[in-house]
């Protein structure tokens, strides 16, 4: 989409669900990954941590059919990912943390994979692709409690009893929240104009949701390691 043209409250909202991201990635590395602190996680915590990335994942559905070059994009997105997955299993090579922290298909790996397969699915008619998205999300509701005896279909979300991930989005259900998402780009969004025109998009708030979502690639990268940083900082700092 190009930049004259971007629907503020899309950019916003993505700002908001990577920084919803962020603050769960910060709980979690201070009660189970570091242990500095010993919290009971509160509600918002859950409902960031299992519906945030299907929020993002909509907004990414809608966008894909706004913009242009999901393919280029999609490849970056996933090479991201492929980065995140060697940093991680570094991470774990050289003794700086447990297995747990390696992400072997995370939100990157799945949204690049998204992208990729949007140019398969976009000549479907809406309601196909709506009632694709919708089987996609029920089946991979359906599969949540299946376990195999290896972990090759990890990215279909199926896998052992051993698989762990410290970030994990299998394709399904996360696919078809996607697709759903496109839904929503042709049809609530076909006008290729905000919703909220009466919203002024130059409140402060609103500018640094927007700045946020439209680095939310790179803010995604950064806030672990930085996060680690801290941390270790923090550690060391109470020996």
């Amino acid at each position: 989409m190009p930049k004259a043209n971007r629907i503020w409250e899309l950019d916003a909202f993505r700002g908001l669900c990577v920084l919803g991201m962020v603050l769960v990635h910060l709980i979690f590395d201070l009660v189970e990954l570091y242990r500095i602190v010993d919290w009971s996680y509160p509600a918002a915590f859950s409902f960031v941590k299992d519906w945030g990335g299907v929020l993002f994942l909509l907004v990414s559905g809608i966008c894909v059919t706004l913009g242009s070059h999901p393919v280029k994009r999609g490849i970056l997105v996933f090479l991201c990912g492929l980065l995140c997955t060697a940093v991680t299993g570094g991470m774990y090579l050289l003794g700086m943390s447990g297995r747990a922290i390696i992400i072997w298909f995370g939100v990157l790996h799945c949204l690049g994979v998204c992208m990729l397969l949007w140019p398969l699915t976009k000549k479907l008619p809406t309601w196909a692709l709506g009632a694709l998205g919708l089987i996609l999300v029920l089946v991979g509701l359906g599969i949540r409690d299946v376990r195999l005896e290896t972990d090759i279909l990890a990215p279909l979300g199926l896998y052992s009893r051993h698989f762990f991930s410290s970030d994990y989005f299998p394709l399904l259900p996360n696919l078809g929240w996607f697709l759903l998402g496109a839904v929503l780009g042709r049809t609530v969004y076909r006008k290729k104009e905000t919703l909220l025109p009466r919203v002024n998009p130059r409140n402060v708030l609103v500018r640094i949701l927007r700045w946020c979502g439209n680095r939310s690639l790179l803010i995604y990268l950064l806030h672990q390691p930085v996060l680690a940083g801290v941390f270790e900082l923090v550690l060391l700092l109470r020996q």
